[in-house]
């Protein structure tokens, strides 16, 4: 069967027609997506301050502050294995980013000047700003992946003790909960469009589940530098590679702080690099803690209880920490120490002087 052949200008014409109907097609998700936040925010506005709460919880840091010092006190390795999920997880998203320049609701809404005439009725929020791409949503992902370890652990306990399926299946009832709740929350403050959360959610429990087999608990201190090294440097190599085919990735950052509608809500560790200084330092400083006391502490419930509280109030204050803006370079190397203290307070300082505390008392 022959084909007719088509000259330059008719290839041109069908590369022009495919790209302006991916364009239109991206549009009417993008309209689709501000019409669901405006829904939202009229409907919901009395839960506000429960959204906030929310996409706080959903924040990729809260799994090295909040999640990992609660999971590692009921079970070791699943605390380390969260610290291990985490940072991967983050790392990939950082990546994705970076290669499908994805747009964010609060800056989308007026670089397409489809809504010149009327406005949407819908508003930004202190969380909203943040300056990475959108897609896919990195809440979303390092949720659903660090979120399937802690239920998949819960549930597995549940049904030793148990033998009961459906007590078993309620951890993964609430993961599901869970995840509808980041995604409206993200939705809800102009964070993110609804694809962008699904993609994140779907990504993010794969990861879930592919990682939680692959933790390095009880790995020598040179795997976790070397493996931290790599991620930094790979990361590094790939935002040069892609500056030197002329793609300018620090785009959404102008974006965001032409379209926040407060200037004091633009943060440097809401940035791609904050991210990636993160992940790098928790992997670090997983290492050296497990270094430091391979086989952790042992220590009865009562004891793990006060571990658990002291470290949160620890972790608390360390995260806020303020850090210098400028020099940049001083901020992101600064912030990779702050996440290398963070497995030294939980895993290895807290808990020994717990210990040490605890067997003084009995000792008296």
């Amino acid at each position: 069967m022959c084909r007719s052949k088509k000259t330059n200008q008719d290839i041109f014409l069908l590369q022009l027609h495919v790209f302006w109907g991916e364009e239109c097609r991206m549009e009417a998700v993008h309209t689709e997506g501000i019409l669901m936040a405006e829904t939202l925010q009229q409907m919901t506005s009395s839960y506000e301050k429960f959204w906030l709460v929310v996409t706080h919880i959903g924040d990729p840091k809260a799994a090295f502050l909040l999640v990992f010092p609660f999971t590692y006190f009921i079970s070791r390795p699943a605390g380390v294995t969260v610290v291990w999920v985490a940072a991967i997880s983050e790392w990939l998203n950082l990546v994705f980013k970076w290669m499908l320049f994805g747009e964010r609701p609060f800056w989308w809404i007026g670089e397409s000047g489809l809504f010149v005439n009327k406005q949407p009725n819908v508003r930004q929020f202190s969380s909203t700003c943040e300056t990475g791409p959108g897609s896919p949503s990195g809440h979303a992902m390092v949720t659903a992946a660090v979120w399937w370890i802690v239920v998949s652990s819960l549930g597995s306990y549940l049904y030793s003790r148990t033998r009961s399926m459906l007590l078993s299946a309620a951890p993964f009832l609430l993961y599901v909960v869970l995840l509808v709740a980041v995604g409206i929350s993200r939705i809800f403050i102009l964070a993110h469009f609804p694809h962008q959360v699904i993609a994140g959610s779907i990504t993010g429990f794969i990861l879930g589940v592919i990682l939680s087999r692959t933790a390095p608990e009880r790995r020598p201190l040179l795997f976790f530098f070397s493996f931290s090294i790599g991620l930094l440097l790979s990361a590094l190599m790939l935002h040069t590679g892609l500056q030197q085919l002329g793609i300018d990735l620090s785009w959404s950052i102008h974006l965001a702080k032409k379209w926040c509608s407060h200037g004091e809500w633009i943060r440097l560790d809401t940035a791609p690099f904050s991210s990636l200084t993160r992940d790098c330092g928790a992997l670090l400083g997983l290492g050296l803690a497990q270094y430091w006391k391979p086989g952790g502490w042992s220590l009865p419930w009562a004891p793990r209880a006060l571990s658990l509280a002291i470290s949160s109030m620890g972790l608390y204050h360390v995260n806020r920490l303020p850090l210098p803006v400028r020099p940049q370079g001083l901020f992101y190397g600064l912030f990779f120490v702050k996440f290398v203290i963070v497995p030294q307070i939980v895993i290895v300082l807290v808990p020994g002087l717990v210990h040490l505390f605890t067997n003084k008392k009995k000792k008296d």
